[in-house]
């Protein structure tokens, strides 16, 4: 890895409204930086290891999904502890086994120094082979969500993408985002802060829960 700005020292996690710390690092599609980036959402996601079973289920799922993911103007990217030259052997063996294109780049951390740094693994960790952690980014570089899960248990690909419709919806300010949501269905209005609109509401929950058509749904 080659930073151009220098990563933290600390295993701190990144907290949800913090910019996520720059790198530059050798992927299988070129030397990339995160700031490269910048002015699109970022699906950041590390993985334990090629040539693993679950990571495998995870690529191949991810790759199928890649242009769901463009049409929401997110770009992807991958990460782990494994060498550029083990990562170009395992995109071919997924290639040649599933008949799909990785087409997004897969950087490699064999120092651990991004791991460190953003927190995904301990600080006297000797490999990063529990590391399955998801960063979801704006257009600003600025982690808007994240998850973690354990080696033995792979991401939900609809999940991933139903998370940046919610944080893209959600980030105009004017609606809150329920759970479970989708695109086309009811949002939950901001609450009022004010007594007067409190006092005046139809019931002791309509103050603070109230939904709606989203009209801003494509």
């Amino acid at each position: 890895m080659q930073p151009d700005t220098q990563l933290p020292n600390s295993c701190s996690p990144v907290r949800i409204g913090e910019t996520m710390p720059n790198f530059t690092a050798r992927s299988t599609q070129g030397v990339v930086s995160l700031d490269d980036f910048r002015g699109r959402w970022l699906v950041l996601f590390s993985h334990p290891a090629d040539f693993t079973p679950v990571c495998t289920s995870e690529f191949v799922a991810i790759a199928r999904a890649a242009g769901a993911f463009a049409e929401l103007g997110c770009d992807l990217m991958a990460l782990s502890v494994d060498s550029l030259f083990s990562h170009l052997a395992w995109i071919r063996a997924i290639h040649d086994r599933f008949d799909v294109e990785v087409s997004f780049p897969v950087i490699e951390d064999p120092t651990l120094e991004i791991a460190r740094a953003y927190g995904m693994v301990a600080p006297d960790a000797a490999d990063a082979s529990s590391v399955r952690a998801t960063y979801f980014l704006d257009p600003e570089g600025i982690l808007r969500a994240s998850s973690c899960y354990p080696a033995s248990v792979g991401r939900s690909v609809a999940e991933m993408l139903r998370t940046v419709t919610a944080l893209q919806r959600a980030q105009q300010g004017d609606v809150l985002v329920p759970a479970d949501w989708t695109p086309g269905e009811a949002v939950l209005e901001v609450p009022s802060h004010s007594v007067s609109d409190i006092l005046a509401a139809d019931s002791a929950t309509d103050w603070f829960y109230r939904t709606r058509p989203d009209g801003d749904a494509e």
